[in-house]
């Protein structure tokens, strides 16, 4: 029986484990498979560092051209990282050469799609990307597979486990972000420079394939991006009062003129909703269509188990001859801008550093009814001496009105640095 012979560029934390699953359930990956599975040739930075999995018989590589140019392989394994570089140049080398390419770079699927796309069609070079988005969470066979005959309505969730992370622990412990983060660190759940993962982008990457695969590929500099560095410990005690945690969410919907509204924020959602006993750094995908309703699955988002899992599950999948088109449509339609959220109606959280005396809640009050912006609720908490914390809840408003109220909030003399705006998700159940 001839070994599906596969050039892995990478030998990280991932790589590693791909090699070590690989070994280790052999037996019952060539049984799913229909034959063996091995890695014949590896590249990575250093050739004499010692990673704790056998390598001898495997040919070394300078580079990961060289890989995806090598005539004795059958796929490619692309576990470098990286939207440029070496990981796209190998990529493309072995689209171009014919030979399927099985990644977890989802910086690379999201920003390079389309000419990724290209090259596997003309080329009938199978892209598998399961491992891009949500670890080992089966996200990307959920939507591009299970729920193939649905069109659906929406699709996200939280994507990232660092900020989950983040955002739990500041909830139990009462800490700030920027402490939490520090021991995010220190336990390997955030990088030394986290901005990647803080910031959204890392959702945002991961939110960009999901909505190729339901609605069709967006440009992805049109995606709306805020991340949860301006989440405070009071803002998550605010949401426990009102019934709900915060998250960090990557959410595209269909709209009805054929638009695809799509954003990253972090965002209320109800604590009866099934995303939001999502804890710690787990990930979570949820769906919603008009046949198959709604689903939501999760599981760790990333690490050495997970992430090795998903990408040998792709393999499998290869070695049974699949041959599935990227955005699971044989025609991909070209990119389009995400919809303008000026319109987008919904309730809103908005807090409010404010000076601690009469006459305050009115000056508020007043310029938010000059924005045609109504409150639902408000509470309070006392901040430092002279001052105190406010959390108003909005009912539906336009996100537009929001933004112009927000502006002459600010302005106020009664008001302290920024206002918080966080969108409430009460859809999400």
């Amino acid at each position: 029986m001839k070994p599906l012979r596969i050039g892995l560029a990478g030998l990280g934390t991932v790589g590693v484990g791909v090699i070590r699953l690989l070994q280790k359930n052999a037996e019952t990956i060539t049984a799913r498979a229909g034959r063996p599975i091995e890695v014949v040739a590896v590249t990575a930075r250093s050739r004499d560092k010692d990673r704790g999995v056998d390598l001898s018989g495997m040919r070394w590589h300078d580079n990961a051209v060289s890989v995806a140019q090598d005539p004795e392989i059958d796929v490619i394994v692309e576990l470098i990282g990286g939207s440029e570089g070496p990981a796209r140049d190998m990529v493309e080398t072995a689209l171009t050469r014919g030979v399927p390419v099985v990644t977890a770079n989802k910086a690379l699927v999201a920003l390079h799609g389309s000419e990724l796309t290209r090259l596997s069609a003309e080329n009938a070079a199978p892209l598998f990307f399961e491992a891009a988005v949500a670890g080992g969470i089966p996200a990307i066979k959920l939507v591009r597979e299970g729920l193939a005959a649905d069109r659906l309505d929406s699709v996200g969730g939280i994507l990232n486990g660092t900020c989950n992370y983040i955002l739990t622990e500041m909830r139990t412990t009462g800490r700030d972000f920027g402490d939490v983060l520090t021991e995010a660190q220190a336990k390997g759940y955030a990088e030394a420079e986290p901005s990647t993962d803080v910031d959204g982008w890392d959702t945002a990457h991961k939110l960009a394939i999901l909505t190729g695969i339901a609605f069709q590929p967006i440009v992805f500099d049109t995606l709306p991006v805020h991340g949860i560095r301006d989440v405070t410990a009071s803002d998550l005690t605010f949401a426990n009062e009102l019934g709900y945690r915060i998250k960090l969410l990557g959410m595209a919907r269909a709209t009805g003129d054929n638009g695809i509204e799509a954003w990253v924020r972090p965002c209320l959602v109800p604590a009866k909703a099934a995303i939001a006993a999502v804890e710690g750094v787990f990930n979570a995908v949820t769906t919603q269509g008009p046949f198959s309703g709604p689903i939501t699955i999760s599981g760790r988002g990333a690490g050495e188990g997970p992430t090795a899992s998903a990408v040998v599950a792709d393999l499998i999948d290869l070695a049974r001859g699949a041959n599935l088109p990227v955005w699971g449509v044989k025609d991909a339609p070209a990119p389009v801008p995400c919809t303008s959220l000026g319109e987008l109606k919904s309730a809103f959280y908005i807090r409010l550093d404010v000076e601690d005396r009469s006459g305050v809640m009115a000056d508020l009050t007043s310029v938010l009814r000059d924005h045609d912006v109504s409150v639902h609720f408000v509470s309070q908490h006392d901040a430092a001496a002279g001052r105190a914390h406010l959390a108003l809840v909005t009912h539906q408003a336009p996100e537009k009105a929001i933004s112009a109220a927000i502006t002459a909030l600010s302005a106020l003399p009664v008001v302290n640095g920024a206002p918080l705006v966080l969108k409430i998700e009460d859809s999400l159940q």
